[in-house]
């Protein structure tokens, strides 16, 4: 498994979707992963700091866990399978560990309102749609500007016919 952290989240308003990028920590790799524009507010909100008098629904879920003695020990976006990613929220609840299966959006969004690691599983690295690093900043611009017209589809198989060897990108 490879340690990976958000590198960017951009809303994409055509599709009413939004692109995560992670990008592992020790490594030159980013995966791009089309995720609901719910799950992407979710995440934008916390990572802009803004505080709600009320829980939203990703906070009720921390605040269950919390309340049943539980804590997330770690996320891992754990599989590609037929254009979806999977994850795995992996919890400690009074010495048992448990592992719940999730959508990476979900994970991701529990996993930056309590501090917990993103990991990758190699397997998903091999098979999911790298951008190598560095890029530089007017590649990031262009990137973002293509992506908008964009269709996941599109995208994976543009890759697929410049010779890269995905096969999904959808969560």
């Amino acid at each position: 498994m490879k340690l990976a952290r958000i590198y960017s989240l951009i809303f994409i308003p055509p599709l009413a979707q939004y692109v995560i990028t992670l990008e592992e920590v020790d490594g030159s790799r980013l995966i791009p992963i089309w995720i609901g524009v719910s799950e992407g507010t979710s995440i934008v909100l916390v990572l802009d700091g803004e505080k709600f008098k009320r829980p939203l629904t990703h906070d009720l879920a921390v605040n269950l866990i919390n309340a049943m003695g539980g804590s997330i020990e770690k996320v891992v976006i754990s599989d590609l399978k037929e254009n979806a990613y999977y994850a795995v929220i992996a919890l400690k609840q009074g010495g048992k560990s448990l592992e719940i299966d999730s959508r990476p959006s979900d994970a991701i969004a529990l996993a930056v309102r309590t501090g917990a690691p993103i990991f990758i599983e190699e397997k998903v690295l091999e098979l999911c749609p790298v951008i190598n690093k560095p890029i530089s900043g007017e590649e990031v611009k262009n990137f973002e500007k293509e992506i908008e017209s964009l269709r996941p589809e599109e995208f994976f198989s543009r890759l697929d016919k410049d010779g890269g060897k995905a096969k999904g990108g959808l969560e």
